[in-house]
C-alpha cells in the first residue's frame, strides 16, 4: 500500500487543522492506521491509532482531547483533524499501516508500523 499525507499548513495557536492519508495499491480497510509526528532533533512519536473499522480509536496523552482520528474506508482514506493547536505540535505528520493489529501497546512504536506516507508539515505559531 502507497500513503500520501496532505493538508498541512501554517496556522495560529489555539487554530484547527485537519491533515488527511490517502491510500492506493490496497484497501485501507485491511489495515489499523496510526498518525505519527516528528519535530526537528526529535525521535517520532505517536499521536494517535485507528481501528479498521474506526470503532475504536487510542491517543497519546498530549492530544487527547484535542485531535480526533477518523476514517472513510469508502475513500480510502484516514484523517486527523486537530484543534486548539499549539506551538509544540508543529512537526511533520506521517501516517502508517500498523503491522501488529489492534493491539493497544504495540500501537506507540513506529517500530510496529510498516508502509509510511511522506509526511506532512504542520507548523504552529504563537
Amino acid at each position: 500500500v502507497q500513503l500520501q499525507a496532505s493538508g498541512g499548513g501554517l496556522v495560529q495557536a489555539e487554530g484547527s487543522l485537519r491533515v488527511s492519508c490517502a491510500a492506493s495499491g490496497s484497501f485501507l480497510s485491511n489495515y489499523v492506521m496510526g498518525w505519527f509526528r516528528q519535530a526537528p532533533g526529535k525521535e517520532r512519536e505517536f499521536v494517535a491509532a485507528i481501528s479498521r473499522s474506526g470503532h475504536h480509536t487510542y491517543y497519546a496523552d498530549s492530544v487527547k482531547g484535542r485531535f480526533t482520528v477518523s476514517r472513510d474506508n469508502a475513500k480510502n482514506t484516514v484523517y486527523l483533524q486537530m484543534n486548539s493547536l499549539k506551538p509544540e505540535d508543529t512537526a511533520a505528520y506521517y501516517c502508517a499501516t500498523a503491522t501488529r493489529g489492534w493491539t493497544i501497546p504495540t500501537l506507540t512504536s513506529a517500530r510496529n508500523f510498516g508502509s509510511w506516507g511522506q509526511g506532512t508539515q504542520v507548523t504552529v505559531s504563537s
